[in-house]
């Protein structure tokens, strides 16, 4: 593709902010604040270019001089608090974001002495980024949680790219501690998607190699990862390169190689990383003969090993074709696949099998390849993708795109119906198109484009090539019911989803008015459908489809959003929890008022978020039941006090004003 027109916007955008700033250097102090506002639009439009913040990082100290800070908080840095920019982020507007980001930008002058100002210290700036980074680190790690994902819209990428050119410049020392933490709860949610956090582990191995002197637990932590990554096992430990790692593989005698097959497995289902050298391992042994060291190296239990020895040439055939180093990570998915016993599903193996040798479609390989590269063909970048999939039902994301809707389809058709996704993915991939049936009419999602539709560029492959044509199908199922004059979930989802989503519909809001009606009736119901304690103790069988009011950390109301409703189960406190699936990358979210989504420590598996039963439905509006309610009836009744504390829990957050 051309740059130079590329380069041409970007020269014309430049020359447009040196004028704005120019304008606002001669301007009188009474009326910077008229020249303000057009030098931050201009600001905002190069932030989200390529280079952008490394020429408005050049350009930062000409602006504080000109006057960008004068009649604002920013204009004294000192008295800056750096727990207030998270916040910025998530009450302020545009402008008032860029002027923060433009504000660092000028502190990190000062940290590198290309900018000075007048009571601030190179170290005190220094230490107020340090913090600033320490407290955002979920920009670093996942592009920010779902509030600040709708909040920032297309700013949000920019503002990811602001934090990491930051953070290249001042280091890790002073915010490893923060950082290692911060990747160990990700990886505890086991993503699918696992490149970010290898490259923040790989940017932290360089760093602690150029001599970080941080010692204890932090740096523990931090070794745990580089570990896992470049060094595994005894045969790997010195991180020695492909080449020379085969060359030991092949001296190596049965004990040695046993030893490198446990190592492995440890390291895999300790961290939720797959080494480069454990994809090499398996190549090798499947090569060489050396196949019964291969359930040793995916670590895998009685019932995978059953499924492997039962299914052995489709696996060792997955393995040849999917599993590279650029899809390591599909190893720890073939595991959890094998782990999960669905091979024995009879549509499930035949699938796989078409699933190798299927014929992608032109404009399939085009969208995988400018995703993901041209070092693989496509068809092994999806085959990898299916993999990590159907091992990790969880672990799939929305990335930055408002697609929660088709990800959790997705998840919940590899949960509970697999050779439908198998089904779905080969139509996508061969005819860059799939159909579904609403109430007896057939939708055709090629049909149904209106233009050119982008892909989501932020996702896994799976959902690259699936997510466009399920949300052009959910649009149109949503379009046939819009005027029922009631909430359109109540017909999409069971269409959408599958048989088992229950046919009764339970919402807590009036569609016309947004306002919440009957809401004790609402929050009775869901305890007397989910709750063990009053539905005569019947299990959640299949996963049901759900939505929930999203809050910020402030408890204000931000968005509707849909989950998975997976279990419902006391945690090794006693308390009673709501187990569910988030498609958001990172499921750790602060609802506000004392609501925050727990995804490890409480009894999670892993990819599930959890919250007491009251305070997951304090945030519920939509949920199905089966018609009649439970099967078993109890004599239970919930307290009243249980009750009311639900109740107040939502008027006090999303329902604030409804």
């Amino acid at each position: 593709m051309d740059s130079a027109p590329h380069d041409e916007q970007f020269r014309l955008l430049d020359e447009k902010l040196e004028h704005a700033l120019t304008r606002l250097a001669q301007s009188r102090p009474f009326a910077k604040a008229t020249h303000q506002g057009p030098l931050l639009e201009l600001a905002a439009r190069m932030m989200s270019k390529p280079g952008g913040i490394e020429r408005l990082y050049q350009l930062a100290p000409k602006m504080d001089d000109a006057g960008l800070f004068l009649g604002t908080d920013w204009d004294h840095p000192s008295m800056l608090l750096p727990n207030l920019v998270r916040h910025t982020l998530e009450v302020g507007d545009k402008t008032t974001i860029v002027l923060d980001c433009l504000s660092q930008l000028r502190l990190l002058a000062v940290v590198n002495d290309a900018h000075h100002h007048q009571g601030t210290t190179a170290e005190q700036a220094r230490h107020f980024l340090t913090q600033v980074l320490a407290l955002n680190l979920n920009q670093l790690i996942g592009g920010g949680d779902e509030a600040l994902r709708v909040r920032l819209g297309a700013l949000g990428e920019a503002v990811g790219e602001h934090f990491r050119f930051i953070l290249e410049q001042i280091g890790f020392d002073q915010i490893l501690g923060n950082l290692v933490d911060e990747i160990w709860r990700i990886l505890a949610q086991r993503p699918i998607q696992v490149a970010h956090v290898k490259a923040m582990v790989t940017q932290i191995a360089i760093a602690l190699n150029q001599g970080i002197s941080d010692s204890g637990e932090n740096r523990l932590g931090a070794e745990r990862l580089i570990s896992a990554l470049f060094g595994p096992t005894q045969g790997c430990l010195d991180d020695p390169g492909i080449d020379a790692y085969v060359a030991r593989l092949e001296t190596m005698d049965h004990q040695g190689l046993q030893q490198e097959a446990y190592g492995f497995a440890r390291a895999m289902h300790d961290v939720g990383l797959v080494s480069d050298y454990h994809v090499i391992y398996l190549r090798w042994l499947i090569t060489q003969g050396h196949t019964q060291l291969i359930p040793d190296a995916l670590g895998l239990s009685s019932t995978g090993l059953d499924a492997l020895r039962s299914f052995q040439d489709l696996v060792h055939r997955l393995i040849l074709d999917a599993i590279h180093p650029q899809t390591a990570q599909c190893v720890y998915g073939l595991a959890l696949l094998l782990e999960r016993g669905i091979l024995y599903s009879q549509p499930i193996a035949p699938g796989l099998w078409r699933q190798i040798g299927l014929q992608l479609s032109e404009r399939t390989e085009g969208i995988i390849g400018q995703v993901f590269g041209d070092q693989l063909p496509a068809r092994v970048h999806l085959l990898a993708g299916v993999i990590s999939l159907l091992g990790q039902p969880l672990g799939v994301g929305q990335g930055n795109n408002p697609t929660c809707q088709s990800v959790r389809a997705i998840s919940m058709w590899s949960y509970n119906d697999p050779d439908y996704l198998l089904h779905l993915i080969a139509q996508a991939a061969r005819f860059d198109s799939i159909q579904m049936h609403f109430e007896g009419q057939t939708l055709n999602s090629i049909e149904l484009m209106t233009g050119l539709e982008l892909p989501p560029l932020d996702t896994d492959p799976v959902s690259l090539i699936l997510v466009p044509a399920l949300d052009l199908i959910y649009k149109e199922m949503g379009r046939l019911c819009a005027e029922r004059g009631e909430d359109p979930h109540r017909w999409i989802n069971p269409e959408f989803h599958g048989w088992w989503v229950g046919r009764e519909f339970k919402i807590a809001v009036d569609v016309a008015t947004g306002k919440v009606k009957d809401y004790e009736t609402f929050i009775g119901q869901f305890y007397a459908s989910y709750h063990p304690l009053y539905n005569g103790n019947q299990p959640l069988i299949h996963p049901q489809p759900a939505g929930v009011a999203i809050t910020d950390s402030g408890a204000r109301f931000v968005g509707w959003h849909a989950i998975t409703l997976i279990r419902i189960a006391l945690d090794q406190e006693g308390v009673m929890r709501v187990y569910f699936f988030n498609p958001n990358n990172d499921s750790g979210q602060n609802w506000g008022n004392g609501v925050i989504v727990s995804t490890q420590g409480h009894g999670e598996r892993f990819g599930e978020a959890s919250l007491p039963f009251p305070q997951l439905l304090s945030r519920l509006y939509v949920f199905h039941d089966d018609p009649g309610g439970p099967m078993v009836r109890t004599e239970a009744v919930v307290p009243t006090e249980e009750l009311e504390a639900t109740r107040r829990m939502a008027l006090e957050s999303w329902a604030a004003d409804r």
